[in-house]
């Protein structure tokens, strides 16, 4: 009886990262494709007899175990290396559903046979497969063997040539040493070859490269149309965490609080979660992407931090929720731990979530959109209009046709205001994730596909989209 429920739920709430559906089986490589992207990513279940509405509609007449033979021989026939999924049939309210689950693989990368690992090799995103990058096969390789991207070395750059004093400083602020065996052990530096040679790792805590930067902006309003300031910050990690931090404070509000005869001023949104959620896009984004950085936006409403690179290891939110931890950058993360700036692993989340249930903020939302992480850090409403206690019965006919009246307009405005939160949504989706297909921006959005089309031809129109390339392999530009 759980697991009726709990198939159910997982419907109702409609596809995602770990589950997908459809009413019948799929063609041989379709069916391959979405096994492989779940197993390159973080396992799932592919679900039979389940329509594009979520509604059940069984298997019919067909022979499940002729099924289940069909799917063992196609996967076994187009993938490798070898997969072993778990098919079985699961009664949901009096109907037979054919679930056929993939667990997260041991021997990455999988990938269509007949394509080969470079244009065969899918992984999950959303609720999507998508053709693995070569960066992305690059990261597969690397978590086959449990090593980070920023634990290999740069054998172009030369140890020598490289400005220590910002990563000393930090630690002699601290009164520990960074000398060349504490270089080792941190694994900031590695020997090859008898030499010493630095790692990504090492290169990204200096801001050696031209991606690793914060771009931070000030919008008017709730949508990005007007900027009021824009600053983008590069060097070491440590500086651009203390220039994002305050780039941030000169845009939010001071509060005072009345404690015991004394005034202590604190910032409203509390500066324990800001910090953290910075903290968390610095060590825990991708760096194996050159083409990408972290965003910071800030809103009348809210302030918004958006970092490259999904989930780790095929996490989901609810594993982060949860308290589960993965590292994508085990140097960076080392560091930011052994300099104090992480406390526990897994506990910034309930830190974060907590910080701003004290200040009676609502809570802070977590979303990987794309191959993003999207965090919203929700400021104070302000200027809130107190509704009067009653109506006089006088009034009552009159109330009436004000209401109508008001209804009338408060439907206008609604209608106004949520196309013009979709096209924000969709201008603040694409900066970040130019690929992202019509689907996913209404996932995202929670709209329906015809809106968000209807949505891009106006911004077309106004010029502020533009479509880069074809159909198929290009990519949105979002324009000013």
């Amino acid at each position: 009886m759980n697991s009726d429920r709990s198939l159910l739920d997982e419907i109702q709430q409609g596809e995602s990262k770990t589950l997908e559906f459809k009413s019948q089986l799929p063609s041989h490589d379709q069916l391959a494709k979405t096994m492989i992207a779940f197993s390159n990513s973080g396992g799932g279940k592919l679900v039979i007899g389940v329509n594009d509405k979520r509604k059940l509609t069984g298997l019919g007449d067909k022979d499940v175990f002729e099924l289940m033979d069909q799917i063992s021989s196609t996967l076994y026939d187009s993938i490798a290396p070898a997969l072993l999924p778990e098919t079985y049939v699961e009664n949901v309210r009096g109907t037979e559903l054919l679930v056929i689950r993939v667990s997260r693989g041991s021997m990455l990368p999988y990938y269509l046979k007949k394509k080969g690992k470079e244009k065969g090799c899918y992984i999950r995103i959303g609720a999507t497969n998508r053709i693995a990058s070569a960066e992305q096969l690059a990261e597969l390789e690397r978590q086959r063997f449990h090593r980070s991207f920023d634990e290999q070395i740069n054998a172009e750059v030369s140890l020598d040539d490289l400005d220590l004093s910002p990563l000393e400083q930090r630690f002699q602020a601290l009164g520990k040493i960074l000398n060349k065996q504490q270089l080792q052990n941190l694994k900031l530096v590695r020997s090859e070859q008898d030499s010493l040679y630095p790692t990504h790792g090492l290169l990204i805590l200096l801001g050696y490269y031209e991606h690793c930067e914060i771009k931070c902006s000030r919008f008017k309003g709730n949508t990005m149309s007007i900027f009021l300031d824009k600053k983008e910050y590069r060097g070491d990690l440590f500086s651009q965490l203390e220039q994002a931090e305050l780039f941030i404070k000169n845009h939010l509000h001071l509060k005072a609080d009345i404690n015991q005869l004394q005034r202590q001023d604190s910032y409203e949104i509390p500066f324990t979660a800001i910090r953290e959620v910075l903290v968390n896009a610095l060590v825990h984004r991708d760096y194996s992407n050159f083409g990408r950085d972290i965003k910071l936006g800030i809103y009348d409403d809210a302030l918004n931090i958006v970092s490259p690179g999904g989930l780790p290891n095929g996490l989901t939110t609810d594993d982060i929720q949860k308290g589960r931890s993965e590292v994508r950058n085990r140097v960076i993360a080392r560091v930011f731990k052994t300099l104090n700036y992480i406390e526990q692993w897994g506990s910034g989340i309930q830190r974060i979530k907590e910080a701003c249930q004290e200040a009676q903020l609502p809570e802070p939302r977590l979303s990987e959109t794309g191959d993003f992480i999207d965090w919203e850090l929700y400021r104070p409403l302000r200027n809130q209009v107190r509704e009067p206690a009653s109506t006089p019965k006088s009034s009552e006919k009159m109330s009436e046709k004000v209401s109508e009246k008001v209804s009338e307009k408060v439907s206008e405005k609604v209608s106004e205001k949520t196309s013009e939160k979709t096209s924000e949504k969709i201008l603040r989706l694409l900066s970040v994730s130019p690929r992202m297909t019509i689907a996913e921006m209404a996932q995202s959005t929670g709209t329906t596909t015809r809106t968000i089309e209807r949505n891009i031809k106006k911004l077309q129109e106004f010029g502020q989209l533009k479509r880069i390339g074809s159909d198929k392999g290009g990519y949105w530009e979002v324009q000013g």
